[in-house]
């Protein structure tokens, strides 16, 4: 890389990555003090340790030239493949699903978290490919057949968050690369309307008489999958069952009042109510300890951090950059909003963790490597011309 593109860097993007992953650190300090007694520090330092070598994958995927992966996106395309087969047949079951591949008992990878990655830099050749031609629902079809395939095997694991995380960047990088925004959008309401009507006939309990055959429609969901989606609707039908999560989240987060209860200072998290309060609920811990301004500030990070993405992605130097970049702030942006959405109890569970935030390795360094790649695009916005 000529040193001469270090010009480029967008500083502010930087700057809001580290805020975000000091946030990280600051905030899993209290939320994972009580998890593991014998080692309070665990997942602080652990997580110190993905930031760590998830800064060295950043820099690394920042210096290679972004254009250099369409030379491999097939073999990109078909290890991605491979890697989720391996999931189904040589994963290892926790909680009901199958989604890690261990090395040893305590080392192992997520590789669906690594797929959102492989499917965006792989989808954005295919795209680039088909430029001017995605003006009809059929010119939508071979697309959609390219992310279904991966998206069918994590469907598998089960793991229906990681599946619409898919959803999101399809929909994202189809519409910047120019299909059509009235029949593709169509088509995503009509999708929707069929979803829901879908819902409607399997939970509704009172049926007018020319549809009671449809009662009960069965649905391609796990039992557990269904069950989140009726305590959506009415999380005090199971108190100390599945409507647990949701309302002891929703209670964290509306006693933190304005400043919050204080660091360390919390109930819902520090007594260990709160479910997964190192993962898939910390925002909880940040609602409950540092209240209504705590949350306002992170989310104001994320906002600028995701404003920045878009930034790169408007300057990007091809259409293979903007697809990249697009792929990766649509990703963002919906693990975001359901992560959010979840925790506040307006949209269901679907144990999709905040990015750069919650704990995890394979999280982190998926999230880093999407960080590195945009950081490529950015470098390398503008042609050197001496």
């Amino acid at each position: 890389m000529d040193r001469r593109s270090l010009r480029n860097l967008d500083l502010l993007f930087l700057l809001f990555t580290f805020l975000l992953l000091a946030a990280s650190l600051i905030i899993l300090s209290t939320a994972s003090i009580n998890v593991m007694k014998s080692d309070p520090f665990h997942y602080v330092e652990t997580q110190a340790v993905w930031i760590l070598t998830g800064i060295v994958i950043a820099v690394v995927l920042a210096v290679i030239d972004y254009t250099k992966w369409q030379h491999f996106r097939w073999w990109i395309y078909g290890f991605n493949l491979l890697l989720l087969l391996a999931v189904i047949f040589f994963g290892d079951a926790a909680k009901g699903a199958t989604r890690w591949i261990y090395f040893t008992p305590s080392i192992g990878i997520q590789p669906s978290e690594f797929a959102k990655i492989f499917i965006i830099l792989t989808f954005a050749d295919f795209l680039v490919k088909r430029k001017g031609k995605l003006n009809n629902v059929k010119d939508f079809i071979v697309p959609f057949l390219f992310v279904l395939v991966p998206m069918l095997l994590i469907f598998k694991q089960p793991d229906l968050g990681t599946t619409l995380v898919f959803v999101a960047i399809f929909i994202g990088m189809m519409f910047v690369a120019g299909a059509n925004p009235y029949k593709f959008g169509g088509l995503l309401v009509g999708g929707a309307v069929i979803v829901g009507i879908a819902l409607w006939l399997h939970f509704s309990q009172d049926l007018p008489g020319w549809l009671q055959w449809a009662q009960g429609l069965p649905l391609p969901l796990q039992d557990y999958q269904l069950n989140r989606l009726v305590i959506f609707m009415d999380p005090a039908a199971d108190q100390t069952g599945d409507g647990w999560h949701i309302l002891q989240s929703l209670w964290a987060i509306g006693s933190g009042g304005l400043w919050g209860k204080g660091y360390r200072a919390g109930t819902q998290g520090q007594l260990n109510f709160l479910p997964e309060h190192h993962t898939d609920f910390i925002f909880s811990v940040v609602g409950e300890e540092f209240g209504f301004i705590g949350t306002i500030t992170l989310l104001f990070l994320f906002l600028i951090f995701l404003l920045r993405g878009v930034y790169i992605a408007l300057r990007a130097r091809d259409m293979y950059g903007m697809l990249i970049s697009t792929g990766i702030v649509s990703m963002f942006t919906f693990h975001i909003l359901v992560n959010v959405g979840m925790t506040s109890g307006i949209m269901p569970v679907t144990g999709i963790p905040l990015p750069l935030i919650s704990a995890g390795g394979s999280a982190m360094w998926s999230n880093m490597a999407a960080i590195g790649l945009l950081l490529s695009v950015n470098l390398r916005h503008r042609r050197l011309m001496f």
